[in-house]
């Protein structure tokens, strides 16, 4: 075999990788960027603008150009600390020097048995067997196959759908992915591969607004009607996130788990984007004192430093499971960076500061900051809404937004954000001061106002 390289490829130990673009010396390549990374969400044969960050600290992101933007968004909301925070720092170093990584497979560690103990006594009562995987995503994955392990365990056939409600977002794997919203979700790029599953009208009852029982008859139709088909009801509990946003009442969420038990089935709480104080409470099934039998986390959980989540269960879930004949026995999923120590490490320092930090407090002042920085919003005729729940801020347009135009508007302003559909939203560390918190806001609404009517 010759030593040249194989024709077609890149002898990169040559060519430095000069001939695919890279320039010598140069720290930030965006037409390397531009032509061979591939973005959420993004197309390789028109890809929108990338912003160069150089560095991150507190609530800043500083660009490779010198610019610093207060970050809106904390990183897809999950830098809840703020970057560069000096205690997850020293908890990551100090793991360092233990280990970075080893398998979970066979073996344990103290931060994975840590961190397993501080979620279980946190999660609403009950929910404390652990199941730890790489991101938000495949713990949803994993929160389906305990649904369906579970009754398969038993020897019940046929319970292998899921009912959901419209409007909902859980992942971009396959399984997360037939459960998002049927309509604005991913289902006509994948049809005849994502599973059809069952889908009630979203609620329409607002978060604090006068509850109308009526709210839940299609949910109601549909268990009813499916109940031997269906392994579990699944949701974002109180919060649909980045299907749209919306807040609902939480006595909605009461009425879900009362049908499960009418009816036998498992709940599932998706509670990704709510965990950890992002709706005001430690977790969003805490508005209504409502215990899923399976929970995910994941985003928060590390303070934003490392990929890390877990799917938390009910003892009579992870029992049924295990009690299962021949491989029904075993949960069939074991990711190779399970349990990683350094995400754990810094994932339970994380939850630590949180729980003795100030939160509700915080939370609560960012809550009464956006409302009032938000609310003038309301008043433009190109906006549909403006609604505020706990450190989220949503003005929702009338139109799809300009996504480039307006993060362009923004990032001019010293602000971070991303738009998506018609929606302009914010979801702001806790750590955010009110000066900073002002300018964002003054920022969203110019924003808004320089979009089309």
């Amino acid at each position: 075999m010759s030593g040249a390289p194989s024709e077609g490829r890149h002898d990169f130990s040559r060519n430095s990788g000069r001939d695919i673009g890279q320039s010598p010396g140069q720290d930030f390549d965006l037409e390397f960027d531009r032509r061979h990374i591939w973005h959420p969400y993004a197309s390789m044969s028109a890809s929108a603008p990338v912003y160069p960050v150089a560095s991150a600290r507190g609530v800043r992101l500083k660009l490779a150009d010198g610019r610093e933007l207060i970050d809106g968004m904390a990183s897809w909301w999950s830098v809840i600390h703020g970057y560069n925070h000096p205690v997850l720092n020293r908890a990551a170093r100090q793991q360092l020097k233990r280990m970075a990584h080893v398998m979970f497979g066979g073996l344990t560690h103290q931060p994975a048995i840590r961190l397993a103990r501080r979620l279980a006594e946190l999660a609403p009562g009950g929910i404390d067997r652990v199941f730890f995987s790489d991101s938000g995503s495949v713990a949803v994955e994993v929160a389906i196959k305990m649904a369906l392990q579970y009754w398969r365990a038993q020897g019940v056939e046929g319970r292998s759908r899921l009912l959901t409600i419209g409007g909902g977002y859980y992942g971009d794997t396959f399984q997360a992915m037939s459960i998002c919203d049927p309509v604005a979700g991913m289902h006509q790029l994948f049809s005849g591969a994502v599973s059809e599953q069952l889908f009630a009208d979203r609620p329409c009852v607002r978060f604090g607004e006068s509850w109308e029982p009526s709210d839940l008859d299609s949910l109601k139709d549909l268990a009813a009607r499916h109940c031997g088909e269906i392994a579990a009801v699944i949701l974002e509990p109180i919060v649909q996130g980045a299907g749209g946003m919306r807040f609902y009442h939480a006595e909605y969420l009461k009425g879900v788990r009362d049908l499960c038990d009418q009816h036998g089935l498992l709940l599932i709480a998706d509670e990704i984007a709510t965990g950890f104080g992002r709706s005001g409470e430690l977790f969003a099934c805490d508005h209504a004192n409502v215990v899923p039998d399976i929970m995910c986390v994941g985003k928060a959980l590390t303070g934003g430093y490392l990929s890390l989540a877990a799917t938390l269960a009910r003892a009579h879930v992870a029992e049924t499971i295990s009690a299962g004949p021949g491989a029904a026995g075993v949960l069939m999923h074991g990711p190779t960076f399970m349990a990683n120590p350094l995400a754990c490490a810094i994932a339970a320092a994380s939850i630590d500061l949180l729980i003795e930090s100030p939160w509700r407090k915080r939370v609560a002042r960012i809550e009464r900051e956006l409302r009032a920085g938000l609310a003038p919003c309301a008043q433009l005729p190109q906006v549909a809404d403006v609604r505020v729940l706990g450190a989220i801020g949503v003005v929702e347009m009338r139109r799809p937004v300009d996504i480039g135009g307006t993060q362009r508007r923004l990032a001019d302003r010293g602000v971070w954000a991303r738009p998506f559909g018609k929606l302009i939203y914010l979801m702001p560390a806790y750590v955010m001061s009110s000066r900073d918190l002002r300018h964002v806001c003054a920022a969203v609404r110019e924003a808004a106002a320089l979009e089309p009517v």
